[in-house]
């Protein structure tokens, strides 16, 4: 091709599914400063998981004024014809993912209208059975409960989430609770027995866990400093910030060690 080689960029034993191997990364930083012209493979499935995958690939390296050239395959967008035939190939990777995508839907709403649960990792709260379905189970259902309550009395998810982890109070996939998590629970209406699934919203009695009424009112104290300027939030408590500045202490003692053992 007359073409001058100016890096080289190698992972062994990398798949190239893996865009987060090191060498791929560096590869496509040094495009985005604009270090080569183009990205030479022998074959695609060294370069990228897949032609979709390639297709975003080129469409980032184009923005960079990177090219694609493969050595075995007709993939090549430093021509004008080359750039034509890729985009054919965009077109229908495009077609293929949409369909892929209708499937899906189509297969997740035949799901939803059985009112069975998508993935294998139901909220807390509920077991997922042998048909798909969910089950109630008895000990985290009473801790959901338990932090709906004490929301309303605490109204904070931070501090929440403090004192479940100092009360243990824990669950196997929740080994430690954040403020996110404790917000994912309150802002879940499945505890209500509302089934959302891929457009099927429908009322399940036997996926009730808290009533509608609980619901609204930890939503309006979720949301009580939206509707009013003059609202304040309560100071942190003391026991709350002694355990972060313990955390960050502990950090700082880590990295000297670190520092002095080497």
């Amino acid at each position: 091709m007359g073409w001058e080689t100016a890096y080289l960029f190698k992972d062994e034993a990398e798949s190239g599914k893996d865009t987060d191997r090191p060498m791929f990364q560096q590869m496509m930083r040094a495009a985005k400063n604009k270090c080569f012209d183009v990205v030479v493979f022998w074959k695609l499935d060294r370069f990228s998981r897949s032609l979709l995958h390639a297709v975003e690939l080129e469409a980032e390296l184009r923005e960079h004024d990177v090219a694609l050239h493969s050595v075995t395959e007709q993939i090549d967008t430093t021509t004008s014809a080359g750039r034509f035939n890729f985009r054919n190939i965009a077109s229908a990777a495009e077609f293929e993912r949409d369909m892929i995508s209708e499937r899906t839907q189509m297969g997740l709403k035949a799901l939803a209208l059985e009112k069975r649960w998508p993935n294998d990792r139901p909220p807390v709260g509920y077991r997922k059975n042998a048909e798909g379905r969910l089950d109630i189970d008895s000990k985290e259902a009473e801790l959901v409960k338990e932090i709906f309550s004490r929301y309303l009395h605490l109204k904070s998810m931070p501090q929440l989430a403090h004192e479940l982890n100092d009360d243990g109070r824990t669950t196997e996939v929740i080994r430690e609770w954040t403020p996110r998590a404790v917000r994912d629970v309150l802002t879940n209406e499945l505890y209500t027995g509302l089934y959302s699934v891929a457009d099927v919203i429908e009322f399940v009695p036997e996926y009730r866990i808290i009533s509608k009424e609980q619901f609204e009112q930890v939503t309006k104290v979720r949301h009580r400093f939206k509707s009013t300027s003059d609202s304040r939030r309560n100071p942190m408590p003391q026991s709350r910030k002694a355990r972060l500045v313990e955390s960050v202490i502990n950090e700082y003692r880590s990295y000297l060690e670190e520092e002095s053992s080497e």
